[in-house]
C-alpha cells in the first residue's frame, strides 16, 4: 500500500502598509505565500504549486498576487519606497466582480 496525498504550507513573508483596493483604507496587508507540497508517506516531497496574495488587517479582503508582483513589493519594502504617498499596485483595485471604486467617493 502506497499512502500519497498533498500538504499546504503558508508563509507569512511581509506586513506592509497599503491602500486596501476593496475597503479603501490605508491598513496593514500580510504578503503570504501558500506552498503545496506533494507528499508520500506523509513526508513532503516536492511543491506541486506557489500562490501569493495579500490580505487586509482592516476588512479582511484577500487579492491574488503573482510572483513578480510580490517581489516587486518586497523590493519596495526592502528600499524604503513603499508608502501611501506613492500609490502601490493595490491601489483601487476592485475584486474580481466588484465595480471599479471612485476614489475621490467616500
Amino acid at each position: 500500500m502506497i499512502i500519497f496525498g498533498t500538504k499546504g504550507y503558508l508563509h507569512q513573508l511581509a506586513i506592509l502598509t497599503l491602500v486596501c483596493g476593496s475597503c479603501g483604507n490605508p491598513s496593514a496587508h500580510t504578503l503570504r505565500k501558500r506552498v503545496t507540497k506533494f507528499t508520500l508517506f506523509f513526508v513532503p516531497l516536492f511543491p506541486v504549486s506557489t500562490k501569493y496574495g495579500t490580505q487586509c488587517t482592516f476588512c479582511a479582503a484577500e487579492q491574488k498576487l503573482t510572483a513578480e508582483q510580490a517581489d516587486q513589493l518586497l523590493a519596495q519594502q526592502a528600499a524604503g519606497t513603499l508608502g501611501l504617498q506613492g500609490g502601490t499596485p493595490l491601489d483601487h483595485q476592485p475584486h474580481p466582480g466588484q465595480a471599479p471604486r471612485n476614489p475621490y467617493q467616500r
